[in-house]
């Protein structure tokens, strides 16, 4: 791969950097009277305003050129067709399919396989070991077979009408312990997604999970534990083995990672909360963002936009992170979701060539929802010697209208930004500010309005982050579908656990990992450290 920072476009803009330098975004709204017209763009219930940022039409222009030179159009239209842009794994990126209803065989297949299952439960057909339709429903998974359908579950709380949605992610058996607390084993069900179906935190707590309910059903298949069960996996093989039947499995793609798999069967917690109408509208809403990605052109495309904006503020002005901040409370859980598709995809410092990085990589994606975090982070957003961006995502209408709150929450989102981007000069029409109380101002973000937060709108905002995530790598030359940095640590912890038990010798460590480990078994046997 030809050098990024030797490259024409980067070199451009690396010039144009140095001849803007001290500009103020206070100058270019006062120059540029349509410039909130000039720098927004919409797709039917969402609206981005890039206009809050560090960016020219010239710079704009520059960027877009960036984009064109790293051939972000070639790429598209590959992940589109299927070939196998994940080269590490040697696979596709198939999640556009999951949501295209001219799919392939085996995608509708599965689907419609979903769809079977999910209608079967919530119409109380599909139900456990004693025929007691199903009342809860535990998903058991992590990362994004976790964090995927839990935002979802809870954006679209206010659509919700099936069964109680529960979530377990973590082996600390803390967690499982509380849920099962509360449940019927006879009107439980759980969701086991992991695409290999040897993932050591959902398998542990899957097995905890059938333990928890032979004590009450039995262990069969068809009259146990196993009429409890629906998997989500690539590996049938190992679900039918842990005893799921086989009309019970949704096949998962080994093209699909789990930070983009919430339109298949992991997707099954949703759309059981939902309804199946519901879940395909949110497909509906992704669907139409891969049209609008694969064919507008790139200077009004809003996933091409927000990543080359993105890259700007990285690269060019040092932004370390992202903050992402909904204006929703139901919106809780994407800072979360946003920052694992983020940084699990791109927080890399080998390209796709195996080559170390020039520049790039994902910024450090934390958030949280609402007037809540003004009250803890916005202090280091607005004042600290860091420069953070800022996503602002903001519903214009509730589905809680409760006196004029909703217009407060709206005032305080437009508020922040343009405090982020105007700032307070020290000397302002002569009264002169003491230090503490002066604002730079010049801090980036953009702004992302939804009609409201319904299922097809919040299936565009998922898929225009993919995007966004992807054209981002495309023109830092990574491969976003893999994630080989988490494998070390998964390895270690296999070869860890025996020594932890008490079952093997401790191994070849360093002092320090020898005495944790010999500091927990003396806690597990009752002896001082």
């Amino acid at each position: 791969m030809a050098s990024l920072k030797s490259s024409p476009a980067w070199k451009a803009l690396e010039a144009h950097r140095k001849k803007t330098a001290g500009l103020h975004m206070r100058d270019l709204f006062a120059d540029e009277k349509d410039r909130f017209d000039a720098m927004s763009v919409g797709l039917g219930g969402l609206f981005l305003d890039y206009s809050k940022n560090s960016v020219s039409a010239e710079t704009f222009a520059l960027l877009i050129d960036l984009a064109d030179e790293a051939d972000v159009e070639g790429w598209r239209r590959r992940m589109a067709a299927g070939e196998e842009i994940n080269a590490t794994e040697g696979r596709p990126a198939l999640h556009m399919a999951l949501r295209d209803p001219g799919a392939g065989k085996e995608i509708i297949a599965a689907r419609k396989d979903m769809e079977r299952i999910c209608n079967g439960i919530r119409d109380g057909k599909m139900t456990g070991a004693t025929g007691k339709p199903f009342q809860a429903v535990v998903n058991l998974g992590t990362g994004g077979s976790h964090l995927g359908p839990a935002m979802v579950v809870g954006a679209l709380k206010a659509f919700r009408d099936g069964p109680d949605i529960h979530f377990v992610c973590n082996v600390d058996g803390a967690q499982i312990a509380q849920i099962l607390d509360g449940l019927v084993p006879e009107t439980t069900l759980f969701i086991t997604a992991s695409k290999s179906f040897t993932t050591e935190e959902t398998l542990t707590n899957a097995r905890t999970a059938r333990s928890w309910l032979s004590e009450a059903v039995g262990d069969g298949v068809g009259d146990g534990a196993g009429a409890h069960f629906i998997a989500v996996t690539a590996n049938a093989g190992a679900a039918k083995d842990f005893g799921i039947g086989e009309d019970r499995i949704i096949a998962l793609p080994e093209g699909v990672g789990g930070r983009f798999s919430v339109w298949s069967g992991v997707g099954l917690a949703a759309a059981l909360a939902l309804g199946w109408e519901n879940f395909e509208a949110m497909l509906s809403g992704a669907h139409d963002m891969d049209r609008h990605f694969l064919e507008s052109p790139l200077d009004a495309n809003m996933p091409v936009i927000l990543g080359v904006i993105g890259i700007w503020n990285i690269d060019f002005l040092g932004a370390e992170a992202l903050a992402v901040l909904p204006y929703d409370e139901g919106l809780g859980l994407l800072p979360n979701y946003l920052r694992q598709l983020e940084m699990e995809s791109n927080g890399k410092s080998i390209g796709r060539d195996g080559t170390a990085l020039e520049a790039g990589g994902a910024p450090i994606v934390f958030g949280e929802p609402g007037t809540g975090g003004q009250h803890a982070f916005y202090q280091a957003l607005h004042q600290g010697r860091r420069l953070i961006a800022s996503d602002f995502i903001v519903p214009l209408r509730t589905h809680h209208p409760t006196g004029d709150h909703h217009q407060r929450l709206l005032a305080n989102a437009f508020a922040q930004s343009e405090a982020l981007m105007m700032g307070r000069p020290g000397d302002k029409n002569g009264d002169k500010q003491p230090p503490h109380r002066a604002f730079e101002g010049n801090r980036p973000s953009n702004t992302i309005l939804m009609d409201r937060v319904d299922p097809f709108t919040l299936g565009q905002l998922i898929a225009l982050y993919e995007h966004k995530v992807f054209v981002q790598a495309i023109i830092w030359g990574i491969n976003p579908f893999d994630q080989w940095g988490v494998e070390l640590g998964k390895e270690l912890a296999a070869a860890i656990l025996p020594e932890v038990l008490g079952r093997a010798a401790s191994g070849d460590h360093d002092s320090s990992t020898r005495g944790l480990i010999a500091r927990a078994r003396n806690a597990q046997e009752g002896k001082q450290s």
